[in-house]
């Protein structure tokens, strides 16, 4: 696994490199192609934590773990622990249930699905009208409802939308390509 190391608000140094490339290393065993990672380290002056963000694009998805702890080496530990769980995780969930195949995921050498176990995924269903409107005033709705995201029939474009509540507490809108 290729790792491209990105350094916001301070120079990345070497032991952190290192030491991120090591426990990167361990996906490797989880992931047969050869992909690259990029991993951002973000020191906020203000704040007492180190923020990391990884990410990985395999095969048309997205991997990404993002942690924040005291120091950089704890949270690199815990965004990778994240993301192996989600690999593992992943797929065991497509070869369950059979709706994707599992050739779009790059095999995973070593992980046995669970072939005995109860499906845990439950998914609960909700119906909602989708009547056009605004962004401001999808935006208005997110918050009267308390969610964190809203989906609504964009009055401007006519298309579905989905606007949430991003953690800098701005907002973010999703709007499919045309």
């Amino acid at each position: 696994m290729k790792v491209q190391m990105r350094g916001r608000n301070l120079q990345v140094p070497d032991n952190v490199k290192e030491y991120t490339e090591k426990r990167l290393s361990k996906l490797d065993k989880l992931i047969d192609k050869e992909v690259e990672a990029v991993v951002t380290l973000i020191e906020e002056p203000r704040k007492n934590y180190k923020r990391v963000e990884i990410t990985i694009p395999i095969g048309g998805y997205v991997l990404r773990g993002e942690e924040e702890d005291v120091d950089f080496l704890s949270a690199i530990d815990l965004a990778t622990d994240k993301m192996e769980k989600q690999l593992v995780r992943s797929k065991e969930r497509f070869s369950r249930k059979g709706r994707l195949s599992i050739t779009k995921l790059p095999s995973m050498a070593g992980i046995a699905p669970a072939g005995d176990e109860e499906d845990t995924l439950n998914v609960r269903i909700k119906r909602f009208p989708a009547k056009p409107m605004t962004l401001d005033e999808a935006i208005m709705r997110m918050d009267m409802v308390g969610h964190a995201f809203f989906a609504f029939n964009n009055a401007e474009t006519g298309s579905i939308n989905v606007v949430y509540r991003r953690n800098d507490g701005n907002y973010g809108l999703l709007e499919p390509e045309a």
